[in-house]
């Protein structure tokens, strides 16, 4: 996985959620090209750094095309994480339902609110934050999906990497200062709504 470019990587990701919706049929590198916007070219060489026989002259299997770039991204084991954060963004997280069949595991959540976290319905235990590295440590999780107020992210973050937490979805409006052994993705929607609006006609 290390000879994968990172811009490689997050195409790959990204076919993944085009096939998702192909089922078990034939999927050529021009339906690939409309739906995504990729050269053809483009296309091929991604899927090279794949290996195996995932094609043919008449197109890809969705399925195992599919199953080889879980492969190859090291998405084929489970990885376990928790939810920080249990207010109306986290506590919708907590009942979502797609973690299983990715193969993830939502092992707790955590508030700083202790009310919360005794009246919350919930289908994982749910903990105050001051036992979060005992949990964390004990449940081996590995990763964690903030979703607390800005004012409250630094500190928080800093809180899951002692823990030993080495990945972070931050849906917080602030960028995070983390070591280099953390990785982090950040998920703020006004982000992701400004990048769209660059991209659309008539700005200039």
């Amino acid at each position: 996985m290390d000879q994968i470019s990172e811009p490689t990587k997050e195409r790959l990701l990204y076919l993944m959620r085009v096939l998702d919706h192909a089922g078990t049929k034939l999927i050529t590198s021009g339906e690939i090209e409309q739906k995504t916007g990729w050269s053809s070219h483009t296309i091929r060489k991604d899927i090279s750094f794949l290996g195996g026989d995932v094609g043919s002259s008449m197109g890809y299997n969705a399925e195992i095309l599919k199953k080889a770039i879980r492969s190859a991204l090291g998405l084929n084991r489970k990885r376990t994480f928790c939810i920080v954060g249990l207010g109306r963004l986290g506590s919708a997280y907590l009942n979502f339902d797609g973690y299983t069949e990715e193969g993830f595991e939502l092992a707790a959540g955590f508030d700083s609110n202790v009310n919360r976290v005794e009246i919350l319905k919930s289908p994982v235990p749910l903990f105050p934050v001051y036992k979060m590295a005992e949990v964390i440590s004990r449940f081996g999780i590995e990763m964690a999906l903030l979703c607390v107020p800005g004012n409250a992210a630094q500190q928080s973050a800093e809180k899951l990497a002692a823990a030993g937490i080495k990945g972070i979805v931050n849906f917080a409006p602030v960028v995070l200062d983390l070591g280099p052994d953390i990785f982090v993705r950040n998920a703020y929607v006004v982000s992701e709504l400004r990048a769209l609006t660059v991209k659309l006609p008539g700005l200039l």
